[in-house]
């Protein structure tokens, strides 16, 4: 298969379909965010020599990229980058050929624009390099400083306000700024760094090993299981940890540590054997969790053995517990099998949002789940009355053209019509257990490989054969094409009466308080304090829909204060600046006290200035 600049899928002649994300390397898969020539290697692993300049700003050092040519007659290695990194050489080392010598050569190169968010290193390779199946060594010297991966906070920007901290944020085409790469989840390698920096400084990344050096002030680290560029993080900093169970820690500044250790306690480990119950082993080795800033651009990243997450989340445990076991669930979904485009992000998010409603499921029960899912539904339908039925953002195989960035195409529909599709799957083979047993499936055959959307629904239909000879997939109204390449909200959403006990009382008090002249008396006779945040929320959620808002309302809120609900996708739902684009939803400082009375246990941020920032 192939996917046109358009990003429509087409055939190629006497092809026969790929066999999942192993065979990646034949089906042509054409990226559009990345410039490389990744089909033209294979890269077996790279390494990382960094040295981190926190006066300055600046990241110095080295990469060495270890690659087989593939294909006959490259004469060139292309590579993605971005302006703020500047390279100093580029030099390549060749295996001498029956026991000679090895051999060192200085490559010429040149740097050519792509797009606004990077650029492409074109590496020529001479004669002597490219020899089918052979490997070859490329060292890259570079300096970088603050492209879009690398966030340099001043010590007054965290959470202490004691020391600078630093941290990368590669998702989705950021890390061609960290590091020259194949900037594309179609392409998974092994890594390793070594890292040297001030003392007193504590460097973390997502690597399954490390070691430290306290006289050299010298990490060093390596992940031994193939992940893809955007997955590789690092944060260096004053940072100091604690256990939380035999394959977890928690790591903060020390201001925050004890909150955190306090909200996590042992129940990280409890969700990794209910993961590892319904989806098999969790291969990662570690699990760890460092706690970053409020400037940490999204709540949560899933980076592979250390989930980024912000630190204003300890707020809310609700919602920390939600986005913790969201990306504890990409352990399995979007880190060890990976959508191969940014087009098809819903086989990441769609896939561990419903394995995340699994575990809570099997952890806090199904009324638990339904609230929470509820609460996500609610904010998606409310996105699609915002953009319209007919936007194709809605879409699960999202198209888009050369120069877009992939990050502007990541909203609810990645997630909740992602999920919704998943879960009707789930509802297709009638047995949720069943289910489950076909993710472990898929999870053992597609392991460390990227995929298409063709891989696993071929795969569902292989292992599901009486569902193929039904045809399922082309079931009037639902077919799976219509899933995927139709606009507009999911087909069908689950069955959620489950959790009607805890959303009942919530759309009874909107009934009551939504009428034009609300009754005190009745109003009183809810009991907020017993309300979970999800509750609460939704609650507010639901009142902010009734537009205009009823006249009881008005007249216990200033004329000149707004109501504005912000909605994107649930990564950025913490972190909220009013009337932008880059939150779920803020309230005036006026409604908010309007509310207090009623809304008692309402989590919010800090005010700041004139504003509440609610989670």
């Amino acid at each position: 298969m192939l996917l046109s600049a358009a990003g429509q899928l087409l055939t190629v002649p006497g092809n026969k379909s790929c066999e999942g994300g192993r065979s990646l390397a034949h089906c042509r898969l054409v990226d559009v965010a990345s410039a490389s020539n990744f089909h033209s290697f294979k890269l077996r692993h790279f390494h990382l020599d960094l040295h981190l300049n926190f006066a300055v700003k600046r990241i110095t050092g080295w990469q060495v990229l270890e690659l087989t040519p593939v294909q006959p007659g490259v004469q060139s290695l292309i590579l993605d980058t971005h302006p703020s990194l500047l390279i100093h050489s580029v030099d390549c080392k060749v295996p001498g050929a029956s026991g000679a010598p090895d051999v060192f050569l200085s490559l010429t190169y040149r740097i050519e624009p792509f797009t606004d968010y990077g650029s492409s290193l074109n590496i020529s390779l001479p004669a002597a390099v490219i020899r089918p199946h052979r490997a070859f060594r490329v060292t890259i010297r570079y300096t970088t400083t603050d492209g879009p991966a690398i966030w340099w906070l001043d010590a007054e920007l965290t959470c202490g306000q004691t020391r600078p901290l630093v941290f990368t944020q590669g998702h989705s085409v950021c890390n061609r700024s960290f590091f020259p790469c194949f900037d594309t989840p179609a392409v998974k390698s092994t890594y390793s760094a070594t890292v040297r920096v001030p003392e007193g400084v504590t460097v973390l990344m997502s690597a399954s090993r490390s070691a430290y050096s306290k006289q050299d002030r010298v990490f060093q680290f390596s992940m031994e299981y193939p992940v893809p560029a955007y997955l590789v993080a690092l944060v260096a900093g004053d940072l100091q940890h604690a256990d939380i169970g035999p394959r977890s820690r928690v790591w903060a500044e020390p201001c925050i540590l004890t909150c955190a250790v306090s909200k996590l306690g042992g129940s990280v480990e409890r969700w990794l054997n209910v993961a590892e119950g319904l989806f098999g082993p969790y291969v990662w080795g570690r699990y760890d969790i460092v706690f970053l800033p409020p400037s940490f651009p999204i709540v949560a990243m899933e980076n592979p053995c250390l989930t980024f997450i912000i630190s204003s989340i300890l707020e809310s445990q609700e919602f920390l517990l939600i986005d913790v076991i969201h990306e504890i669930a990409h352990g399995w979904f979007g880190n060890a099998v990976t959508n191969a485009t940014w087009e098809e992000m819903w086989l990441s998010e769609g896939l561990a949002t419903y394995a995340q409603r699994r575990i809570t499921t099997e952890a806090y029960g199904e009324a638990f789940t339904c609230l929470e899912t509820v609460f996500r539904l609610d904010a998606l339908h409310r996105q699609m009355r915002l953009l319209g039925d007919n936007n194709p953002v809605s879409k699960l195989q999202a198209k888009f053209e050369p120069g877009v960035n992939p990050s502007s195409l990541m909203n609810l529909f990645t997630y909740e019509k992602g999920f919704c599709f998943v879960s009707y799957l789930s509802q297709l083979c009638g047995d949720i257990k069943r289910f489950d047993s076909f993710l472990r499936a898929y999870i053992e055959k597609f392991r460390f490989s990227s995929v298409i959307a063709k891989d696993l629904l071929d795969f569902f239909l292989g292992f599901f054969p009486e569902l193929k000879e039904s045809c399922v997939a082309q079931r009037e109204g639902l077919e799976f094409e219509r899933w995927l390449n139709g606009c507009g909200p999911p087909l069908c959403e689950p069955d959620l009466s489950a959790g009607r006990a805890l959303t009942g009382p919530v759309q009874h008090l909107c009934d009551h308080w939504g009428v034009d002249a609300p009754d005190p008396q009745v109003i009183s006779t809810f009991d907020l304090s017993s309300w979970s945040t999800f509750q609460t929320v939704l609650f507010l959620d639901r009142l902010l829909d009734r537009s205009p808002l009823s006249q009881g309302i008005k007249g216990i809120v200033h004329p000149k204060m707004k109501i504005s609900p912000l909605f994107t996708h649930p990564k950025l739902a913490p972190t909220v600046i009013h009337g932008s684009s880059s939150g779920r939803m803020t309230l005036d400082v006026g409604v908010a006290h309007a509310l207090a009375s009623l809304v008692k246990p309402l989590f919010v941020n800090r005010s700041k200035g004139s504003k509440v920032f609610l989670l």
